[in-house]
């Protein structure tokens, strides 16, 4: 029924990937997206560990099958310090892996010779010229409107101009909570959709207890774009992207100054002498503006489900304003 570069290429059903968000976004989740009919992608942060990835391949055939197709992001950045973590992605056979935040060059033909699908998630024109170069098959333009580590530019300006500036086939990341969302992606000439957020409220992700009740306490205007949790966890991530968009809480209110390389008040000493992470109103919980659509817990599978029969719908009427 969907056709798109992603559903061909991927041999899915649904025109969706689960975004691959550090921390939050496991075997159980990802296995669920696929269940669905998209493909999920478990996140392998910097943090991650060869271990932990023997665990997730565990829950998600568990919760997908055995032959489930896998996928995987990975911070592009860091994976120098880390090749075991490369190594344990390829040796599981993903149909797709996601290289980001960095330059992909040194990993894309490898990736590639062990019979993935590369991407990379990008938020400039830099970006993209940058990953183009490396060989990437497409890329996700990825707006600033997406939780965690994200750029500056909104997904449908972004998208735009990515659509004007390559022939790579594209996806559209940051915002896309609804099928009303992905039907706008589509619409516009991406390929395909990442939805990350929209799944924040689902039993199946790991994380802190907090999180789900404060997203579903959430506003789309209660989220900030920020570095101030970077700061409190020492996290080294390039000064070039070294912010991400995260609910806003009593922490933020108090070191948050603003966007811009001063977004802190405080050194990074203070910021993380201040911080504890157990503690609902201190600790990060990142997400998207698309947290005002998020307002129950529901399943994935269901999440999925609903995002795509919606699409489904809208696009079949918005082709009637044609006659």
């Amino acid at each position: 029924m969907w056709n798109t570069w992603l559903t061909r290429t991927l041999n899915i059903d649904l025109p969706i990937l689960g975004a691959p968000m550090g921390g939050r976004a496991g075997g159980e989740l990802a296995g669920q997206v696929t269940a669905a009919g998209g493909l999920g992608m478990i996140g392998a942060a910097r943090y991650a560990t060869a271990e932990w990835i023997d665990e997730q391949l565990r829950v998600i055939r568990a919760a997908a099958g055995e032959d489930a197709p896998l996928a995987f992001g990975l911070q592009t950045w860091s994976l120098a310090d880390s090749p075991e973590l490369l190594d344990s992605v390829l040796a599981a056979r993903p149909k797709l892996v996601s290289l980001s935040f960095g330059d992909p060059a040194p990993f894309v033909q490898r990736v590639k010779d062990a019979g993935a699908v590369v991407i990379s998630q990008i938020n400039s024109l830099e970006d993209l010229r940058e990953v183009e170069a490396a060989g990437v098959d497409a890329v996700v333009a990825q707006g600033g409107e997406a939780g965690g580590h994200t750029g500056r530019i909104a997904t449908l300006p972004l998208l735009q101009e990515v659509l004007r500036a390559t022939d790579l086939p594209v996806l559209a990341a940051g915002g896309i909570g609804s099928g009303a969302g992905l039907a706008a992606v589509l619409a516009a000439g991406a390929q395909g959709a990442l939805i990350g957020t929209a799944l924040l409220a689902s039993p199946e992700t790991v994380g802190p207890e907090y999180a789900i009740p404060a997203l579903l306490k959430a506003r789309s205007e209660d989220t900030v774009y920020t570095d101030v949790f970077d700061k409190a966890r020492h996290q080294p991530w390039p000064e070039n992207r070294w912010f991400g968009r995260a609910l806003t809480n009593d922490f933020t209110a108090r070191w948050h100054d603003g966007d811009g390389v001063d977004a802190s008040s405080g050194s990074e000493e203070a910021v993380s002498a201040a911080y504890d992470g157990a503690i609902p109103e201190i600790g990060v919980v990142y997400a998207g503006q698309a947290a005002g659509l998020v307002d129950e817990v529901r399943p994935a599978r269901e999440v999925v489900a609903s995002i795509a029969a919606d699409a489904e719908s809208r696009l079949r009427a918005v082709a009637e304003v044609l006659g």
